[in-house]
């Protein structure tokens, strides 16, 4: 975690200081958390965590993520709760930005079986579901490829080859398990060690489709990022379904891939060490090599 006035451009501390304006909150000495898509801002005045979009292609996003967080405070599943009171997403001037409840990560460390327990959670809210969209995992890294303007031709038209063809793929899967609401990004980065139970966090892919893609993160990231294989095990025992036994699961695993590649696209002032894993990872798809470890890098 960094101090605000030291690692945020000036749009960010721009949009913060909006945001909390508006909303009669304090954003001095807040904390930047993460920035990737969002930047995810702990304010230290108040239990509030802003998330300021920063992606243009992602404020449509915004809308889904309060829709998502609504449907999981009505159906009780274990989550991040929006900031009541609070007309959300939250718009002003050029600035969206979605407002939480801050959760203290005070619990113990979440595990295989804590992500196992919630996307159970997460894959029994009934159906229909207001709100959601219908899962579909390509178009938003597409629209991510083409407005990269850091990448080369090469690689754009090599991604945008690979996402063709998984998404053909994909289309012609038969799935096993019946269609559920997912969360879109089930890893362990994305649960939060509550004081009460682990929670979930970070909805921008939540979606309507077919379970055995919120099954996939854990065993991809234990292959690509190196992450223990204890969770692995632990989740896999705790939902029950080995994701890995069936059929299409190098379609998702490459899917993921795609996933995980759009983490380190290069952009303006980016750190060397992100291009050059971008390079690594790119070497990787080319080549086919799946089962290749991928480094973890801080952008």
């Amino acid at each position: 975690m960094t101090a605000l006035s030291l690692s945020c451009d000036e749009r960010l501390i721009a949009g913060l200081r909006a945001v909390c304006a508006d909303l009669g909150l304090d954003p001095s000495g807040a904390r930047l958390l993460r920035n990737v898509n969002n930047a995810v801002f702990r304010l230290r005045r108040d239990p509030v965590v802003v998330r300021l979009v920063t992606l243009p292609s992602y404020i449509p996003r915004a809308k889904l993520v309060v829709a998502a967080a609504t449907v999981f405070a009505e159906h009780d599943v274990p989550a991040i709760r929006l900031l009541p009171g609070v007309p959300q997403p939250v718009r002003v001037g050029e600035y969206v930005a979605t407002v939480w409840q801050a959760v203290r990560p005070t619990g113990p460390r979440p595990g295989g079986v804590d992500l196992a327990n919630l996307l159970r959670a997460v894959h029994a809210v009934p159906l229909p579901c207001r709100g959601l969209p219908r899962w579909d995992p390509l178009t938003d890294f597409d629209n991510r490829v083409r407005h990269t303007l850091t990448m080369s031709t090469a690689d754009r038209s090599f991604l945008l080859g690979r996402s063709a063809e998984l998404a053909a793929a994909v289309a012609a899967l038969p799935f096993p398990l019946p269609t559920a609401v997912l969360h879109g990004d089930a890893h362990l980065g994305n649960v939060i060690p509550g004081p009460d139970r682990p929670v979930l966090c970070d909805f921008d892919s939540c979606a309507v489709g077919p379970p055995e893609w919120d099954l996939t993160p854990v065993v991809v990231g234990n292959v690509r990022l190196g992450k223990p294989a204890s969770h692995q095990r632990d989740f896999i025992e705790a939902y029950g379904f080995d994701i890995r036994a069936w059929d299409g699961f190098e379609v998702l695993h490459g899917i993921r891939d795609l996933k995980l590649i759009a983490g380190v696209f290069p952009r303006a002032g980016s750190p060397p060490a992100v291009q050059a894993e971008f390079d690594r990872r790119m070497a990787s798809l080319r080549a086919g090599r799946r089962f290749e470890r991928w480094r973890t890098v801080r952008r």
